[in-house]
């Protein structure tokens, strides 16, 4: 039977980095914010969004992610109702996706609010990958075209790695690259060894 996997990580923790190795060890991997992104935009979604947030969040009749953002990032009933509407979507498309492959011993399933979400539930382990908060800072502005307060803002939104390291199962200090693959190798044979 396929176990799966539940990845998760602060932003700019590096567990796509991690995900990414997995895939090149030939594991499935479902990336949950991806897939979101795409469920966001469905006619479905589109018509309960109009529906729960009103039009100030359309610009000619498209969505506008930005006001939606706007809308919910500091709002946390806001953020809860725009949740009801996209997590059960996401878990009825991860369950097509894990059909589909079945046939692996592992699949992989990353999440940056993996716990936030209740998708941990449907896991069989979790890893959770971790580093510095200034590390992870450093990371983000590398990546993205944002300021210092936007990725501490999003930090602080979210789960501290405490709390995520205290509900996994093994944790992958991500400091170095090497050290973390390496780490990531052992993980897995020891789960594909019980």
């Amino acid at each position: 039977m396929t176990k799966i996997i539940g990845l998760t990580g602060g932003i700019g923790s590096g567990k796509t980095t991690i995900a990414n190795h997995l895939k090149s060890l030939g594991f499935p991997v479902y990336n949950s914010d991806e897939q979101a992104k795409k469920i966001l935009y469905l006619p479905e979604t589109l018509q309960s969004l109009k529906l729960f947030f009103g039009n100030s969040i359309f610009k000619d009749d498209l969505l506008d992610k930005e006001e939606l953002s706007k809308l919910v990032f500091n709002n946390p009933e806001q953020l809860k109702l725009l949740n009801q509407i996209i997590h059960p979507a996401v878990k009825v498309d991860f369950e097509k996706w894990l059909k589909a492959n079945c046939n692996s011993p592992l699949v992989i399933r990353e999440a940056a609010i993996l716990f936030e979400s209740g998708s941990y539930k449907d896991c069989d382990t979790i890893i959770t990958i971790s580093a510095p908060r200034e590390l992870r800072i450093k990371r983000v502005l590398e990546r993205d075209n944002t300021t210092y307060q936007e990725v501490l803002s999003r930090i602080n939104n979210q789960w501290s790695d405490e709390m995520r390291e205290n509900k996994s199962d093994y944790i992958i200090d991500n400091q170095n690259i090497e050290n973390s693959c390496a780490q990531t190798v052992e993980i897995i044979k020891k789960l594909l060894n019980n």
